[in-house]
C-alpha cells in the first residue's frame, strides 16, 4: 500500500501590497505550499485561528495593526514560526534581536525565491505532526512533551519552553531577557538570572537522560545558545 502523502504546509501571507502578495503566493504554490492572503493587520488573528497555518509570513507595516504587535500576540498564543518582512532599515536591529518572537526576518526588496528558501529553512525545524527532532531530542508540541532517544525528560512547563526555543534556533544566541519573554507567557516580572537556574535544571535532566555532549552553551556576557 502506498503511503498517504502529507498535506502541503500552509503559509499565511500577511501583506498589504496585492501585487507582491500575488507573486509570493505564486512562488509558494510552485514550491508545493498552500497559502492564504491577509492584507489587513486587523484580520490576522481571525485568519490565523481559521486557517491554522504552519508558518506566518508577516509584513511589518500593515493597516490597523503592525507586524510587531501581531507577532507578539501570536507568540503568546502559539509557537507557529513567524518570518517578518520589513522595508524599514531602522527596524533591522530590533528584528535581528528577534525580541518580538519572530523566527527569521527578510528585508525588502527581496527575491521571491529567497523568501521560499527561507520558508523551507524554518519549516525544516518543525515536523508536520507538531514534533521537532534534533540529535535524538524530540519535542512533541501537542503533548507538551520532550524525549531524548525515546526517554522522557520529565520537564516542567518552563523547561519545556526553554528547550523548545533553543532547539528551534540552533546557533542563535539568546539574551536572558529574550528567553524570559518566551518562558513566562503571563509577562510576570522576573529577574533575568532566573534563566540560569532553568538552564542548569535542563542541562541536568538532559545529562540524566544520557546526553553526553552538552549542547546548551553559555556565551559570556550575552546569553545562551543551542549548538549540537
Amino acid at each position: 500500500m502506498n503511503p498517504i502523502p502529507a498535506p502541503p504546509a500552509r503559509i499565511l501571507v500577511v501583506e498589504d501590497e496585492p501585487r507582491l502578495a500575488s507573486v509570493l503566493r505564486d512562488y509558494l504554490a510552485a514550491a508545493g505550499l498552500d497559502s492564504e492572503w491577509v492584507d489587513d493587520g486587523g484580520q490576522v488573528m481571525d485568519a490565523f485561528a481559521r486557517y491554522r497555518p504552519d508558518l506566518v509570513l508577516m509584513d511589518l507595516m500593515l493597516p490597523q495593526r503592525n507586524g510587531v504587535e501581531l507577532c507578539r500576540e501570536l507568540r503568546d498564543r502559539s509557537d507557529v514560526p513567524v518570518i517578518m518582512v520589513t522595508a524599514r532599515v531602522e527596524e533591522i536591529d530590533r528584528l535581528l534581536g528577534l525580541e518580538v518572537g519572530a523566527d527569521d526576518y527578510i528585508c525588502k526588496p527581496f527575491s521571491p525565491r529567497e523568501v521560499v528558501a527561507r520558508v523551507f529553512a524554518v519549516l525544516r525545524r518543525y515536523r508536520p505532526d507538531g514534533q521537532r527532532a534534533h540529535s535524538g531530542l524530540m519535542i512533541d508540541e501537542p503533548a507538551t512533551r520532550a524525549t531524548y532517544n525515546g526517554r522522557p525528560l520529565d520537564l516542567t512547563p518552563i523547561e519545556f519552553r526553554l528547550l523548545r526555543t533553543l532547539l528551534a534556533t540552533p546557533g542563535r544566541i539568546w539574551a536572558r531577557d529574550e528567553l524570559l519573554n518566551r518562558l513566562y507567557l503571563d509577562h510576570r516580572v522576573v529577574v533575568d538570572r532566573t534563566v540560569d537556574s532553568h538552564v542548569r535544571n535542563l542541562r541536568r535532566k538532559l545529562a540524566d537522560a544520557g546526553l553526553e555532549n552538552e549542547p546548551i552553551r553559555s556565551i559570556y556576557g550575552m546569553g545562551y545558545s543551542y549548538e549540537p
